[in-house]
């Protein structure tokens, strides 16, 4: 009886029966680790997980990994940012919960 009510509650909240999708939030993550706490985020309408990694430019051009930002985003695009003396690469995903861990990690 109290399983068929748990259940009738979660068809309530969630009538879709999909369950809300977690993201991973940290501004400084790096090497498997967020230097600020790791915390998480639900997603909301026309957000997504993403994935902001930090290139730092060396002299001869090459992008040389510096750290990420993980979090939920309004409107997220999956886009490179170029500028003098760094790279911005931002992924997107909306696939799984938990999915915007940088790759090799």
């Amino acid at each position: 009886m109290l399983v068929l009510l748990l259940l009738g509650m979660v068809s309530l909240l969630c009538p879709s029966g999909e369950t809300a999708k977690m993201c991973y939030n940290c501004r400084k993550y790096h090497l498997g680790l967020c230097y600020d706490g790791m915390k998480s985020c639900n997603l909301k309408y026309q957000q997504s997980c993403a994935t902001e990694n930090i290139y730092i430019l060396t002299r001869k051009g090459r992008s040389m990994y510096h750290y990420s930002k993980l979090s939920c985003m309004h409107n997220c695009e999956d886009i490179n940012f170029l500028g003098n003396e760094k790279r911005t690469e931002l992924i997107c995903c909306t696939h799984s919960s938990y999915c915007n861990l940088p790759e090799g990690n």
